[in-house]
C-alpha cells in the first residue's frame, strides 16, 4: 500500500510540474515559445540541455546573447547556438520499421508491388517520409524512414561508417576456412569487402551467422556469402545505427523517441 501511495504522489508532483510549465507557456502569444523549447524543436538536444546552453551564454537571439531560458522567441527570430544559426524544424518524423520479407524499399512501385510505405500509411499525415538506405525485397529487419533530409544524408553516407548487424541463415554450415576468409576480407567485383565482426549465433548450428558491417554497398551481405558458394536463405537486419528491434514485431513500426533522435544526430562515427 505504501508503494502505491508513493507512486501516486510522484505522478501528482509530475502532473503539477507539467501544469505549471503549460501555465507559463499559455502566456505566450501564438507562434511564440520559450527559448529552450525553440532549441529543442530544432532537433539538437532536450529542453533541459538547452537550458544549460543558454545559461552558459552559448545562445544568441538576433545578435544578442540571451541567458534566460524563458525568453520569448518565434520562427522569425535569428537564433544561434555556439555561433551557428539554428532553424526551427516543423513536423519532422522518424519512423522505425521492422520490415517483413516481400516488401520493396521504395516510396512507390510502377509494377504495383507492395512497398514499405504500405506498412506505415497510418504513421504519417501530410508529411512525406523516405527510407534511409535500402533493404532487399527478401531481406527483413530494421529500416528507418524520415523526412529529415540532413539526417538521412548523414546516415547514408559511407564516410560515417554507420554500423549494421545482420542475422544470416545459410543453406549449409559455414566452414572454418570460409569464416577466416570473410574475416580477412573478400575481394568482390567492386573491391574488398571487410566486416567488423562475424560469429556463429549458435555453435551447434553453423548455418546461423551474425555479421556486423558498415559498408553500404548494394547486397553486400548476400554477395559475401554467395562469393563463397553459399545461398542466403534468410537475412534479417537486427541493429541499425544503435537502434534495435526490441519490442517491435515483424511488420510493426514506431516513432523514435526524443533521446533516440538526438543520439542519431550526434552518432559517434
Amino acid at each position: 500500500m505504501a508503494s502505491r501511495a508513493s507512486g501516486t504522489g510522484n505522478q501528482s508532483a509530475s502532473g503539477h510540474k507539467k501544469e505549471a510549465r503549460e501555465s507559463k507557456e499559455s502566456a505566450f502569444a501564438p507562434g511564440e515559445m520559450p527559448l529552450n523549447k525553440y532549441i529543442a524543436h530544432c532537433g539538437l538536444c532536450s529542453r533541459r540541455k538547452a537550458v544549460d546552453f543558454i545559461k552558459e551564454g552559448k545562445v544568441t537571439v538576433n545578435g544578442t546573447v540571451v541567458t534566460e531560458p524563458a525568453t520569448k522567441v518565434t520562427g522569425a527570430d535569428t537564433v544561434t547556438l555556439a555561433d551557428k544559426k539554428i532553424n526551427l524544424t516543423k513536423n519532422l518524423l522518424y519512423i522505425l520499421l521492422n520490415k517483413p520479407k516481400g516488401f520493396i524499399t521504395t516510396t512507390d512501385d510502377p509494377e504495383g508491388r507492395k512497398t514499405v510505405m504500405d506498412l506505415i500509411k497510418d504513421a504519417t499525415g501530410e508529411e512525406r517520409v523516405y527510407p534511409v538506405g535500402r533493404l532487399d525485397r527478401n531481406t527483413s529487419g530494421l529500416l528507418l524512414l524520415t523526412n529529415d533530409g540532413e539526417l538521412a544524408q548523414t546516415l547514408a553516407h559511407p564516410k560515417h561508417n554507420i554500423k549494421k548487424i545482420y542475422q544470416v541463415e545459410l543453406d549449409k554450415p559455414l566452414t572454418k576456412n570460409d569464416f577466416e576468409q570473410i574475416i580477412a576480407g573478400l575481394t568482390l567485383e567492386d573491391g574488398v569487402a571487410f566486416v567488423d565482426a562475424l560469429g556463429y549465433v549458435d555453435p551447434k548450428d553453423k548455418k546461423q551467422i551474425g555479421i556486423e558491417i558498415h559498408s553500404g554497398k548494394n547486397r553486400i551481405v548476400r554477395r559475401i556469402f554467395e562469393h563463397l558458394s553459399y545461398n542466403v536463405e534468410k537475412l534479417d537486419r537486427v541493429m541499425y545505427a544503435g537502434l534495435t528491434k526490441k519490442t517491435l514485431n515483424r511488420g510493426q513500426w514506431r516513432y523514435l523517441n526524443e533521446k533516440e533522435v538526438i543520439l542519431l544526430k550526434h552518432f559517434k562515427k
